[in-house]
């Protein structure tokens, strides 16, 4: 059975009760969120003790596949097509075709947050190669799999927002570019995990991960910056960092508040010397770091400049982006 949102997008559905018909919405409305969500796979909408995917998938067997994590506000989806954008550039990379146009994931993003009865929350978009055989060839794989999860989300309490993390400096390096480069955002996230597993062990809210060259790169999750003499700093995208969509609005805060950004190799010096320190990502949006290595950060406590760049990053977050119920 095939039925149409109200978006436009055509969904085909089971005529079994693991599927669920998709909602037609006409006008804006104040949504409270389901108890169990709802969750997109290849065009139908499951439970979430229905939604299942073939142990031959390889993005389960070998981390073949690509991701985005995108946040929405107020009814929101904040930077949709930058997101959109980036997976069809990561999809490229790594030679896989997305089953689908642009377009049409942006109404399968919007029609799965319907589903679901939220204004405030966090998408997972997956590609997966699909499923295959136990061999590593692609071409084993009839046809990339795409799945949609949406859920509310808090990083950290407000209460780090307010008084700041604390980060060290992990022994796992940053994979090399010329290995696999970071800007393709790959389901295998085994690296980042290492480094997460170190923080972790150290008590630490967050690690810095370095470079082959011993300059810091960016943190498990998020980008990295400092501010020194009123200007801020940040290890460009050759480093090995993510071309962030949050890091992306930092640069354009910061212009709008006329404060110089500079692109430029960071060491773990220029971190402990710092008069501040923020993380960008999308899950955590804009977060101070207040010790380092152990090691106090400027006085110890978030500085102006992060400060009024977090507000701004509210703001804006808050007030744009491609509205979800219309």
């Amino acid at each position: 059975m095939k039925t149409e949102t109200g978006g436009g997008m055509v969904i085909e559905e089971p005529e079994t009760e693991t599927a669920v018909k998709p909602s037609v919405e006409t006008r804006a409305r104040a949504p409270k969120p389901i108890k169990e969500s709802k969750i997109y796979i290849d065009g139908k909408f499951y439970s979430e003790a229905n939604a299942k995917i073939s142990v031959f998938d390889h993005g389960l067997l070998y981390g073949d596949g690509i991701f985005e994590g995108i946040r929405f506000y107020n009814g929101r989806v904040f930077r949709l097509e930058e997101h959109l954008g980036r997976l069809w550039d990561s999809a490229h990379s790594i030679c896989l075709e997305i089953p689908m146009s642009i377009r049409e994931m942006g109404k399968a993003v919007l029609e799965t947050i319907r589903q679901n009865n939220l204004r405030d929350g966090y998408i997972r978009l997956l590609v997966t190669r699909g499923k295959g055989n136990l061999g590593l060839n692609p071409v084993q794989c009839d046809r990339p799999s795409v799945i949609i999860i949406t859920a509310q989300i808090a990083l950290y309490p407000e209460s780090v927002y307010r008084n700041g993390l604390t980060v060290v400096t992990c022994a796992t390096r940053r994979t090399n570019p010329s290995a696999l480069n970071p800007a393709v955002k790959s389901l295998n996230y085994l690296n980042n995990v290492m480094a997460r597993i170190e923080a972790n062990l150290a008590g630490a809210d967050e690690a810095l991960m370095l470079n082959d060259a011993g300059n810091v790169a960016e943190c498990t999750a998020d980008n990295v910056f400092i501010v020194k003499r009123g200007q801020i700093f940040t290890p460009p995208i050759t480093a090995g960092a993510l071309r962030g969509i949050t890091r992306s609005v930092v640069f354009e805060i910061a212009a709008e508040l006329g404060i110089k950004v500079t692109e430029t190799d960071i060491t773990r010096h220029d971190v402990f010397i710092a008069e501040e320190c923020f993380l960008t990502g999308t899950a955590a949006e804009v977060i101070p770091v207040v010790r380092a290595d152990g090691r106090a950060i400027g006085n110890g406590k978030p500085g102006p400049i992060s400060a009024r760049i977090i507000a701004r990053f509210r703001q804006i977050a808050g007030e744009s982006g491609t509205p979800i119920y219309s």
